[in-house]
């Protein structure tokens, strides 16, 4: 498949068209909206079922190896440094104030869990296999990024530092944090029941996913649209920083898969995980640990700018990059 039909192909998916429908009828000023309870039961669903298939493919297919635990070295070791990196091209291409600048940064080391149920349903609308153990992946690369970010901001602004009390507050937020429990633990509980419990919760949990992720992006594209103002802000740098940090993790996540012999449906998962920048678990620790940080730089350019341009265009393209150099 050529790299334009696996855009044409990722652009004409129900689920992508929803998102675009979503950022249409909020720049439009229409009264659609889904409820914030309805929004949250779909963060929820999404991440049980993720969890829950992932772990169901481990109990199906291998135990633990040398490869999984290798690749989820590498998840948590690229979402700890992947924030200094950010944080240096930010320090040099912009004038962010350094707060701003590393609660920023700390966005592009952790990870997407929408960015990655999409590029999960692109990979089976192209038929192309994935290893279970991924999700494992997926829920270890939220923290160690948090953690990078405060100190990246401790470390250059002392006053930042947060009273004791706050700061054993802010480590128990950010490793109880709902969506990485839950994400964890359904991947658990799928391991623990494998195909038994698969047959008992497909009707709930597989069959409804890609209808669920629609509803989900069509909420996304609506967010997105109601967040567009901030984009006023962003100087020219600022913005293609946006989409020069997944590149950067696209390069890391494809070197990394290819050193440990992915396939090209693992590999690609891992290259979005790398590429992808965190929109609701980072920005929640950032508002609590760094008050003074610009939520109307941060929030946004994870939303506006980095998540659609994966969506829209990276997935394919890693996906394609994927295939020319994973591919045996």
């Amino acid at each position: 498949m050529e790299i334009a039909n696996l855009f044409l192909h990722n652009l004409i998916s129900p689920a992508i068209l929803f998102f675009v429908l979503g950022i249409i009828a909020g720049c439009t000023r229409s009264d659609l909206e889904i409820p914030s309870s309805i929004s949250r039961y779909l963060s929820i669903y999404l991440m049980m079922s993720i969890g829950f298939k992932g772990g169901v493919a481990i109990a199906n297919t291998a135990d633990i190896n040398s490869t999984v635990l290798l690749l989820v070295a590498c998840g948590m070791a690229v979402s700890f440094l992947q924030p200094f990196i950010a944080y240096g091209m930010l320090r040099i291409t912009s004038n962010l104030d350094k707060p701003t600048a590393a609660a920023t940064a700390a966005h592009y080391g952790s990870i997407s869990i929408v960015t990655f149920a999409t590029a999960a349903a692109f990979l089976k609308s192209s038929n192309t296999e994935y290893a279970g153990y991924i999700v494992a992946v997926v829920a270890l690369m939220e923290a160690p990024a948090i953690l990078s970010g405060l100190f990246i901001a401790h470390r250059d602004a002392p006053q930042t530092n947060a009273h004791k009390q706050e700061e054993k507050k802010l480590a128990r937020d950010i490793f109880t944090n709902g969506a990485i429990l839950l994400l964890f633990g359904s991947f658990l509980i799928g391991w623990a029941t494998g195909q038994t419990g698969y047959d008992k919760m497909d009707a709930f949990l597989i069959k409804p996913f890609d209808g669920i992720l629609a509803l989900f992006l069509l909420d996304m594209g609506l967010l997105v649209a109601k967040n567009i103002n901030h984009l006023k802000s962003f100087t020219f740098p600022l913005a293609l920083f946006g989409i020069n940090m997944p590149l950067i993790g696209c390069a890391i996540g494809l070197g990394l898969s290819k050193l440990l012999g992915l396939d090209v449906g693992t590999g690609t998962l891992f290259t979005v995980l790398c590429a992808s920048a965190s929109y609701i678990a980072v920005p929640a620790a950032m508002r609590l640990a760094l008050p003074e940080a610009k939520a109307a730089i941060y929030v946004p350019m994870s939303l506006v700018i980095t998540f659609p341009f994966n969506v829209v265009i990276g997935i394919p393209l890693y996906y394609a990059l994927a295939v020319h150099f994973l591919k045996v």
